[in-house]
């Protein structure tokens, strides 16, 4: 990978940093209705006593609304936006490359425990991405998930996802 500070112009632009301010400011706004229109629902006013529950939290997302519109204005305005890469090809297929595996890693933890589902995204990523040896990786997967192992379940008794491998052993 090259150290060039202009290489992200080289690179293929996938998407522009307008887009990406665009489509978060939208969101943010459509949080905003959201929570606004929930805190309403349980009491958004001033009651005897003091604020409502809701009275605060309202606010704040009316605050939100806000600031997300002035964010949209802002974005619609500025015409260097359009052309700003935010994200470019090989940019994207990095994040891709760690982002894919930690998926498929979340997927694995109900069928398989997070101890074999750890070992197998550890030697997995080692060898892929990290291009290490195979051996390497196995055993840097297994002291990994046997340490996990012995400090969550055996030091600090801690209940986390189990798999068949540890019903097979017992636990």
């Amino acid at each position: 990978m090259s150290d060039d500070p202009n290489a992200a112009a080289v690179d293929a632009s996938l998407i522009s940093t307008r887009s990406v301010e665009l489509v978060v400011m939208l969101l943010l706004f459509a949080a905003a209705i959201f929570l606004g229109w929930d805190n309403w629902r349980i009491g958004a006013g001033w009651a005897p006593d003091g604020p409502q529950a809701g009275y605060f939290p309202f606010w704040l997302s009316v605050l939100l609304g806000l600031a997300s519109l002035w964010g949209v204005f802002k974005a619609l305005r500025d015409k260097d936006l359009r052309e700003e890469v935010f994200v470019g090809r090989s940019a994207f297929a990095r994040v891709l490359q760690v982002f894919i595996p930690t998926l498929v890693f979340v997927a694995l933890v109900k069928p398989l425990g997070i101890y074999l589902a750890s070992f197998v995204f550890v030697a997995a990523f080692m060898v892929f991405i990290g291009k290490l040896k195979v051996w390497k990786s196995l055993l840097t997967g297994l002291v990994f998930s046997g340490l996990m192992f012995f400090i969550f379940d055996v030091q600090f008794n801690v209940l986390l996802p189990k798999g068949p491998l540890e019903a097979a052993f017992g636990y």
